[in-house]
């Protein structure tokens, strides 16, 4: 009997626990026996091993997935090895995956009837959607946005890079890896707010420089 499956993005900033439901997600299909893989692109690199981990200190073994992996070519070669269809695969980091590799998983939904859930981040430091972001915004069955709270109260927009004093950073590559040391989840206001800060604290003059002595007429 064919299987309808769907293709969900499930989007967050930095600190909503995107990755501690993923992994809570994976434990319930373990303890229902349904099957499951967990994916991760390998561009995050604060993992020596293939693991998925949360802040909170769970974790799970992945598969990585690489700049040139094909998605949908790995499925077919598990299918053949196996003549099973995984029931579901779990993809943490996917606004890191290519465009192609989002079409690859929409194949792999619409061909094998697999659910796919890729959990990951809408826009970078600058408030710009990544590519893996955009093209599952552009063609997922299900989105649904994974809220957490600004210090204002605010619901966080955006990932901002901060630098060691706790300024934020405006120009940068768009991928720098990074925990709680590198970036921290604002709103819209306060992001703008701390910009603009930041910019008149630059404009003043250095309390320590001479100030000219007037010279007489």
């Amino acid at each position: 009997m064919y299987r309808k499956g769907k293709l969900y993005f499930r989007y967050g900033t930095m600190g909503s626990a995107k990755t501690a439901l993923l992994l809570t997600t994976a434990y319930n299909f373990e303890e229902r026996h349904i099957e499951y893989m967990c994916m991760k692109p390998v561009i995050d690199t604060r993992e020596a091993r293939n693991v998925i981990r949360s802040r909170i200190g769970i974790e799970r073994e992945c598969r990585w997935i690489y700049q040139d992996t094909n998605l949908y070519e790995l499925v077919k070669e598990m299918y053949r090895q196996t003549h099973r269809v995984v029931e579901w695969f779990l993809v943490d980091e996917a606004q890191f995956l290519t465009t192609a590799q989002v079409d690859q998983l929409s194949r792999i939904v619409d061909d094998f009837g697999s659910n796919v859930v890729c959990y990951g981040l809408r826009t970078d430091f600058k408030s710009h959607l990544f590519e893996g972001s955009r093209r599952l915004f552009e063609i997922a069955d299900t989105i649904d946005e994974i809220k957490s709270t600004c210090n204002c109260g605010h619901k966080t927009i955006v990932n901002a890079r901060i630098d060691c004093n706790g300024d934020i950073v405006e120009e940068g590559a768009q991928v720098e890896i990074g925990g709680d040391d590198r970036y921290v989840a604002v709103c819209r206001k306060c992001w703008r707010n701390k910009r603009i800060e930041q910019s008149a604290r630059g404009a003043l003059p250095f309390l320590d420089e001479e100030i000219p002595e007037e010279k007489e007429l």
